[in-house]
């Protein structure tokens, strides 16, 4: 039950964090490589985007 619960958060974080990747004015491949960290790390990913790239995105794929 718990586990199901922290798995369906997990997804709804992380469909929100690719939502918001693709409304970024960055470049195709940035959006790609963002969105494959996110989603291919899992809780890693989710953190390390929220933590450092949220912010950031912008300025390193110019």
């Amino acid at each position: 039950m718990v586990g199901t619960i922290i798995y369906i958060l997990g997804v709804i974080l992380g469909v929100k964090a690719v939502i918001e990747i693709f409304r970024e004015p960055i470049s195709g491949t940035g959006k790609l490589i963002t969105t494959l960290v996110v989603l291919l790390l899992s809780w890693i990913g989710i953190a390390i985007y929220y933590v450092f790239m949220r912010g950031n995105l912008t300025k390193w794929f110019k």
